[in-house]
C-alpha cells in the first residue's frame, strides 16, 4: 500500500503536527515509511489540485490531504474552506482514488494546535485511519466485485 501526503505549508506550525499524527498512524499500521511520500503545497486551495493529479498517476492506494484555516475578519475562510472541501471530494470521485480531509477549520490557532497535538485526537491521525480504511474497503470492492 502507498500513501501519499498533501500537506499544506501555509499555518505549517499546525500542519507539522498533523502530518506527524498521520505518519505515527500509518507506521503503527504497518505500512513502510518508504512507502509514504509527502508532498508540500502552498495552502489549503492547491490541496486538491495536487491530489487530483497525484489520483492521475494510479500509483497510490490513497491521498490524505492536511491543511489549516484559521477563520479571520473576511469572508476569504469561508470561500477557501468550501472551495478545499468540495475539490477534494471532487477529485476523489474523479479518480476513484481514496482521499482522506485532514484539513482543520477553526475560529483560532489555540483551537487548531489542539486538534493538531500529540495523542489520539489528532486531526492528521484520523485522517491517516480514515484514508486506511478507504483504501482496504477499495482493494476488497476490486477483488470481490460490487
Amino acid at each position: 500500500m502507498r500513501i501519499a501526503l498533501v500537506v499544506s505549508q501555509y499555518n505549517g506550525f499546525v500542519t507539522d503536527r498533523l502530518e506527524a499524527g498521520a505518519r505515527r498512524t500509518l507506521a503503527e499500521a504497518g505500512v513502510p515509511e518508504t512507502s509514504v511520500q509527502t508532498f508540500p503545497v502552498p495552502g489549503a486551495f492547491e490541496l486538491p489540485q495536487a491530489a487530483a493529479r497525484l489520483a492521475q498517476t494510479g500509483e497510490w492506494s490513497a491521498i490524505v490531504c492536511l491543511g489549516c484555516l484559521i477563520r479571520g475578519e473576511t469572508p476569504h475562510f469561508e470561500y477557501i474552506a468550501d472551495a478545499t472541501a468540495n475539490g477534494i471530494m471532487r477529485a476523489s470521485q474523479n479518480w476513484g482514488v481514496p482521499m482522506a480531509f485532514g484539513v482543520l477549520t477553526t475560529n483560532t490557532a489555540e483551537e487548531a494546535i489542539a486538534r493538531a497535538s500529540d495523542g489520539e485526537t489528532n486531526k492528521g491521525r484520523e485522517a491517516a485511519t480514515a484514508a486506511l480504511d478507504m483504501a482496504r474497503l477499495y482493494e476488497r470492492i476490486d477483488s470481490e466485485g460490487a
